[in-house]
């Protein structure tokens, strides 16, 4: 009843007849804004399959250099981050005692030499054997004999000698004969010592060389371990080496791609500290998976000549595996990103409208939409200047 009154009230005020009044509808929406903006149309873009891989720089060679002899440390000659080439001394043990055992080596081989009468210097392929003296010695011996044993061997055809003195004198030849081939053999054994002595001496001196411990390549000291007055046995590290005038990345890929990674592929490097990517190919591919972790192991040799790079550094590796595959990419500029939600302004029956996307890899060459796109899409090319309107194209893309 209130709200009947209110509404007399009103008719009675305008002067109108309940006939003439108008029931208010809703508001007709405002007309859309022109917007002038640039448009991409979607279409496939050739954007080559990439897996990334994360892993370490390894150098080229790492060595643990150790002793080949027991001894003291005597001189350090490297320390930490020094430079060395192949036989550059880097630890010397203490060396008089094999001074001494070199000495003692070279003193019973010239006892050796001297029995048979070799001179210093003489080689023993030099010798012959039957010239030596004490085979010249029993061989006077033996042609005496067998000089004696001739004539009496004439005597006794004239019947001019007993039987008796005849074995005497057979016997004494066969004595003879058996004194020289034992002369002969003595001296046999005597050129086989010196072969034993001149191995000996060979031994010593290797020992007295082994107390310098020799850089095996070209590389830089990574450790230190000894200091002089320490004490190394056998096989006990005195340097740790590396070479990094090429490095290794070492990197693993997922099964699934295991069967699309070659020898020769190329990759890219990013490697932490160095802000320019790169370059480099796959050298090397385990013949297995891991079982474990299922995933493939593979290396790639980087060079480092200039010594830019430093092992053990961080790197992400992005492999080709299909550089012939396409993908939708747009650029960044067209994609929006607010409170985690990704988006692009797409264009409808000429009016733009929000479209949420999915986005995959990024690259220089732009951004990859794996949800959201389809190629024939229209979207603005800038969506910063994005809101509800009707497009006038300005550049059509």
């Amino acid at each position: 009843m209130r709200s009947f009154g209110i509404l007399t009230l009103l008719l009675l005020t305008t002067g109108c007849t309940p006939g003439d009044v108008v029931v208010p509808t809703n508001a007709q929406a405002a007309p859309l804004p022109i917007l002038e903006a640039a448009v991409l149309h979607i279409k496939p873009q050739p954007w080559s399959k990439m897996v990334r891989s994360h892993g370490n720089l390894l150098p080229d060679d790492r060595a643990p250099v150790g002793s080949k002899i027991d001894g003291r440390v005597d001189e350090v000659h490297v320390d930490l981050g020094d430079r060395v080439t192949a036989g550059t001394p880097l630890v010397t043990l203490t060396q008089a005692e094999r001074k001494l055992r070199v000495q003692q080596a070279a003193a019973q081989l010239l006892q050796a030499r001297s029995a048979v009468g070799l001179r210093p210097g003489t080689p023993t392929s030099a010798l012959e054997p039957e010239n030596a003296p004490p085979v010249l010695e029993q061989k006077a011996v033996w042609n005496e004999a067998r000089g004696n044993l001739d004539r009496a061997r004439q005597l006794q055809d004239r019947n001019s000698i007993t039987a008796a003195e005849m074995e005497q004198i057979e016997a004494s030849a066969a004595v003879a004969e058996a004194r020289f081939r034992s002369a002969l053999n003595g001296v046999y054994e005597k050129i086989a010592l010196i072969g034993v002595r001149e191995a000996e001496l060979s031994l010593a001196e290797e020992d007295l060389a082994n107390t310098v411990i020799l850089a095996p390549f070209d590389g830089l000291v990574q450790e230190k371990h000894v200091s002089p007055g320490t004490y190394l046995q056998i096989g006990d590290s005195a340097m740790t080496l590396v070479r990094i005038d090429q490095l290794r990345f070492r990197g693993t890929v997922p099964e699934r791609y295991a069967m699309k990674l070659s020898v020769g592929q190329t990759l890219q490097l990013q490697i932490e500290s160095v802000s320019d990517p790169v370059s480099a190919q796959i050298t090397r591919i385990s013949p297995a998976v891991d079982p474990a972790s299922r995933s493939l192991l593979f290396e790639a040799l980087i060079d480092n000549s200039t010594d830019q790079l430093r092992s053990g550094l961080f790197a992400e590796a992005r492999v080709v595996i299909d550089p012939e595959a396409t993908a939708i990419v747009i650029p960044p500029a067209a994609l929006i990103e607010f409170a985690g939600a990704e988006k692009v302004w797409k264009v409808v029956d000429g009016e733009t409208q929000e479209q949420p996307v999915l986005t995959g890899e990024r690259r220089a060459e732009g951004i990859e939409i794996t949800q959201g796109l389809v190629p024939g899409d229209v979207i603005l090319a800038d969506g910063s200047v994005g809101m509800p309107a009707r497009v006038s194209l300005t550049n059509d893309r």
